[in-house]
């Protein structure tokens, strides 16, 4: 079993979807990542590492801006791998880089993945490659044992799931909203009808994210889906310098079933 299946099978053995934290690479400072992340980690069962880019087009206000203060410390593609090669250093759960394609595409797809697997990394998050665009990554990330996450959308069609699921070997990641991140007060009514047609596709893990950001949105998500993805929140948070425990703590709760 891998860190990744691990992740959701310990959560479900504590009757609770599993909390999938995300925290850009540098922020909010280089020097004060590490001790963020391992925060974070106290309470998620996997980190998202976002790779800051310049023009991310999934992202709301919040991470825009964690991005570009990001860049702004010096953060780079080998930065983002050595911050998680660091970070694996303390922790053996699981860790995913999410990252527009663009980085991937510049770096090179086979310098990409081997520097991502060499850093510890257990997957990839892609929110702006379809896998029907994905021909040479796919196969590269297999050989590699690097597990690949496509997104999925409420508009999503059937045929666009079924591809969507069988492509995806981490776990399937549906987002709640046709718009981009950020803390929300309520989850959409359409999630539950979303996660149940993707279900009837695949037996892989969904998660649900864009818009989790207390216990009661948490709630709302782990009551169908097998994980909970909070981002902006918890930027938010890391970025005011206090009340990040209290915050993991109160969606950790949220996660239980």
């Amino acid at each position: 079993m891998n860190r990744i299946e691990t992740a959701f099978s310990n959560a479900k053995s504590e009757s609770r979807a599993a909390f999938i934290a995300y925290l850009p690479a540098g922020f909010p400072t280089l020097e004060t990542f590490q001790d963020t992340a391992n925060t974070i980690l106290e309470y998620a069962d996997a980190l998202e590492i976002g790779l800051p880019y310049s023009d991310p087009l999934g992202d709301g206000p919040t991470i825009q801006k964690a991005g570009e203060r990001a860049l702004e410390n010096g953060m780079t593609v080998a930065g983002t791998f050595a911050a998680a090669r660091e970070l694996r250093k303390n922790s053996d759960k699981a860790l995913f880089i999410m990252t527009y394609y663009n980085p991937i595409l510049a770096t090179g797809e086979a310098e990409f993945i081997a520097g991502a697997v060499a850093a510890g990394v257990d997957g990839l998050i892609l929110p702006d490659l379809p896998p029907d665009e994905a021909d040479t990554l796919i196969p590269l990330a297999e050989q590699a044992g690097l597990k690949l996450t496509f997104l999925l959308a409420p508009t999503s069609t059937q045929d666009r799931i079924d591809l969507v699921t069988a492509s995806s070997t981490g776990f399937v990641y549906a987002v709640s909203v046709t718009g981009v991140t950020g803390a929300r007060v309520g989850i959409p009514e359409e999630v539950p009808l979303m996660v149940g047609k993707i279900k009837a596709s695949t037996d892989k893990p969904v998660a649900v994210g864009f818009g989790v950001s207390n216990f009661e949105t948490a709630q709302a998500v782990a009551r169908v889906a097998d994980g909970v993805v909070v981002g902006s929140a918890l930027v938010t948070a890391a970025a005011r310098g206090s009340g990040l425990p209290e915050l993991c703590a109160e969606i950790l709760a949220g996660c239980k079933k």
